[in-house]
């Protein structure tokens, strides 16, 4: 008989010393016991439970997986992005705070006007376009991947969420002929070589690695945006935390104007974009 029993304030414990962030060890020990991860003030009113052991082994087997580097998304099934609960794995890319910056910049700038139309390219889980769909419901909302997979998991968040987003797969631009009012995009944008991407190596490479500079796929959408958009509609791009100066130039280049970038909560310029001119 055992007459200490492991308790989850032990479990918590145990699993902080193997570099686990405390944060991260009570998500997960959270979606270990069947709760949602952000009950994390039951949690502490509930610390010194005992905890089963076949749910601490869900729970240490979990917590080694995240130190090993998968995401927690992928751990728990779920990121929260602007408001909205989004189910992940990894058929698409991880959602990042980060991208938010390029929500509320395409929320400024759609026009004012009833049932203004937007394209998400690239959409991934459907993080952008769920949550210009959700703010803007009188949007028309489409939302483009070359993969079948991510546009699976976007499908099902839309539906879930009860929100009209329309899919299509597409190669960027291929098949897709608007004019749109906004088009935005989360596209690949690291380096093929970068040393980053070995600890990103859960995440689908296909959504992160873009050419020997990271900016073939900025290069295409930037190219090809221009016949796609209403005279005075926007492209708006999120980048890596370096390629601000190089994608509003290349936007200057393919005749956008007001080219300008925001920067993330960090400080960091993460998003850049301009306002087509029509030559008509």
């Amino acid at each position: 008989m055992n007459d200490n029993p492991v308790t989850l304030r032990d479990a918590l414990e145990k699993a902080r010393t193997t570099g686990l962030a405390r944060l991260e060890a009570a998500m997960l020990l959270l979606h270990a016991l069947g709760r949602s991860t952000s009950e994390r003030a039951w949690l502490i009113a509930h610390d010194s439970d005992p905890l089963d052991a076949v749910i601490g082994s869900r729970f240490a087997a979990l917590a080694a997986r995240r130190v090993a580097g998968e995401p927690l998304a992928y751990l728990t099934g779920e990121r929260e992005f602007y408001g909205l609960t989004l189910q992940v794995d990894a058929r698409v890319l991880d959602p990042r705070p980060d991208t938010e910056t390029l929500v509320d910049w395409a929320l400024h700038v759609l026009p004012p006007r009833p049932s203004p139309t937007v394209l998400d390219l690239g959409t991934g889980s459907g993080a952008v376009a769920l949550a210009l769909q959700q703010q803007r419901p009188d949007a028309i909302v489409l939302a483009t991947d070359r993969s079948v997979d991510a546009l699976a998991v976007a499908h099902s968040n839309a539906s879930r969420l009860g929100l009209p987003v329309r899919f299509a797969q597409a190669d960027w631009f291929q098949g897709l002929h608007g004019p749109f009012d906004l088009i935005v995009s989360n596209p690949p944008y690291i380096a093929d070589g970068d040393p980053h991407l070995a600890a990103l190596t859960h995440e689908p490479l296909a959504a992160l690695a873009s050419g020997p500079d990271g900016l073939d796929d900025l290069r295409t959408i930037i190219e090809q945006a221009g016949n796609r958009l209403t005279g005075g509609g926007w492209l708006l791009l999120e980048h890596g935390w370096d390629q601000a100066e190089a994608v509003t130039h290349m936007l200057t280049r393919a005749g956008f104007v007001d080219v300008q970038s925001r920067a993330d909560l960090a400080g960091t310029l993460r998003c850049s974009g301009g306002r087509w001119c029509d030559p008509g």
